[in-house]
């Protein structure tokens, strides 16, 4: 039997991911992560948009698809709301869900989590250590915790039959509580207000980069 929808959450509309990166992170916050096979669900405490390439809507010198299409950033191109992937040094699988129309670039990424449901199964991940609020924080540990992995690369993030789906609340919050302020780590365009979050203990620390420039 398919594990059903968490109550007060319905399917994601693709469409409302398929204009500014900005927006389709705001929307994201607050959206859970479910994982049917582990019964698991994690609510979004934290993203970050990022933009296209230079010649197109929401240019982004931050973002991966600022140069153009390539094997590795693919799948941010477009459609929009599935899974981009990415290996951070070697060592941690970042999660990304894919943003804007189909051809322009863009995504959001997930950059904390609170768990909600599934413990055991993200405790096998993460072990006994961290506590329940760290367990999701920071994109590393969101990966480690969900436990996404290139095998989830390009795969549907909306649809409720994918190994990995995002559900929104049925009842939307237009006053829902949203922090933001200048992306962590990032050095070009670091000024930009696209990471968002709300006043959660899952949300991670903002660290600036050394040789932060500001651009467009």
């Amino acid at each position: 039997m398919p594990f059903p929808l968490p109550d007060g959450y319905s399917v994601l509309d693709r469409t409302v991911l398929s204009g500014a990166p900005i927006e389709a992170a705001k929307t994201l916050l607050g959206c859970v992560i479910v994982i049917p096979a582990e019964h698991v669900i994690a609510t979004i405490t934290e993203v970050e948009a990022y933009g296209g390439p230079v010649d197109q809507r929401y240019p982004d010198p931050a973002a991966h698809c600022f140069m153009g299409p390539t094997a590795r950033n693919r799948a941010m191109f477009g459609p929009a709301g599935h899974w981009y992937i990415y290996r951070s040094y070697g060592i941690h699988f970042c999660a990304n869900i894919t943003s804007a129309t189909d051809g322009t670039g863009g995504g959001v990424l997930v950059r904390s989590v609170r768990i909600e449901q599934g413990l055991d199964a993200v405790r096998r991940r993460r072990g006994e250590k961290p506590a329940v609020a760290g367990l999701g924080r920071g994109p590393g540990n969101v990966g480690q915790a969900l436990g996404l992995d290139l095998n989830d690369y390009g795969a549907d993030a909306l649809d409720p039959s994918s190994r990995v789906f995002v559900a929104q609340p049925e009842s939307i919050n237009p006053d829902k509580d949203i922090h933001a302020g200048p992306r962590v780590g990032v050095r070009r365009a670091a000024n930009r207000p696209w990471r968002l979050w709300l006043p959660d203990d899952s949300v991670s620390a903002y660290r600036r980069h050394k040789k932060a420039v500001e651009e467009f």
